[in-house]
């Protein structure tokens, strides 16, 4: 010191980096969710990937808690690409009144994966998607955060307008 007097206070020392090991822990601790939405022409159940898009499933598990899915309609399918839903206004261009920023992730898009729909890079909201069949052209850009478990019959069954009942948080 200047003084020439020795420091009371014990110098702080910079908080440890986070290592591999300490990512794997929290990834091997987070608490695996499903979704099960059920539909006019029955459930589906979606594994959620907390672990690899945490903002992004923390938002779709609050707003389903909240009921803000229950009774709103697909308003995009795409035979062969995606059906989608999440709009509370119906026409592709409503939100929860927040955006999310992207979580890319390097899951693949195969049949069923569950993505954020997107206006542009952090965008997301409350509007979603599940892929009809593999869509790698999305990769890196959509933010996967989750895959059919069960109902990917129903999921390729819907057509514009079916209704979403319910969506229960297990």
């Amino acid at each position: 010191s200047l003084t020439g007097k020795t420091p009371t206070q014990p110098r702080r020392s910079a908080p440890p980096k986070k290592t591999d090991n300490d990512i794997a822990t929290y990834r091997s601790t987070v608490k695996t969710r499903t979704a099960h939405i059920k539909t006019e022409l029955g459930t589906i159940v979606i594994r959620l990937h907390s672990h690899l898009a945490p903002r992004t499933v923390g938002s779709f598990v609050a707003l389903a808690r909240k009921k803000f899915y229950d009774g709103l309609r697909f308003h995009r399918v795409v035979p062969n690409f995606v059906l989608q839903g999440g709009d509370p206004r119906g026409d592709g261009w409503g939100g929860p009144g927040y955006s999310l920023r992207c979580e890319n992730n390097p899951l693949p898009y195969r049949s069923g994966t569950v993505g954020m729909a997107l206006a542009g890079k952090d965008t997301g909201g409350s509007q979603w998607f599940i892929t009809h069949s593999p869509q790698p052209h999305l990769q890196g850009t959509y933010s996967v955060f989750g895959q059919v478990m069960s109902g990917q019959r129903v999921v390729d069954s819907m057509v514009v307008g079916d209704k979403i009942l319910s969506i229960t948080i297990k």
